[in-house]
């Protein structure tokens, strides 16, 4: 399979359909104690605000809560970084699907005391992404 990552995250080229994927995402977040707060249809958005056409990608704004209070309790701004995204795009008739890389987001605090939660947080969305790439 193709990787496509960047300095900020790790995506994964899927065997699954664009709508499957979606779905595998948001079981896999859920199975990691991830809770999907937002679902962002940018293909949609950009054809509404901009009468433009673009492939399908969709961007779940994911949340662990326990995770994001010991975040909130160490910075209350860490806020600004949440919650942690992943996406599900098409490419060239393919389906990815990447995450974030928490550890790479919360560097930017400058706080030390992140790290634990930003491992904890990479971790499973590692365990995340390796549960839809490896769905059939």
């Amino acid at each position: 399979m193709a990787d496509n990552d960047c300095l900020y995250g790790t995506v994964r080229e899927v065997q699954l359909g664009f709508a499957e994927a979606v779905r595998s995402m948001e079981a896999a977040l859920q199975a990691e104690g991830f809770g999907v707060l937002c679902q962002i249809d940018i293909q949609a958005k950009l054809k509404e605000k901009l009468g433009v056409a673009s492939p399908r990608y969709v961007i779940l704004g994911a949340c662990n809560p326990a995770l994001a209070q010991q975040a909130l309790a160490n910075d209350a701004n860490v806020g600004l970084l949440l919650p942690c995204n992943a996406v599900v795009y098409e490419r060239d008739g393919r389906t990815y699907a990447g995450v974030v890389d928490a550890g790479t987001m919360l560097a930017v605090t400058g706080s030390s005391a992140l790290g634990p939660v930003a491992r904890q947080v990479t971790e499973r969305l590692g365990r995340v992404l390796a549960a839809v790439a490896a769905a059939k």
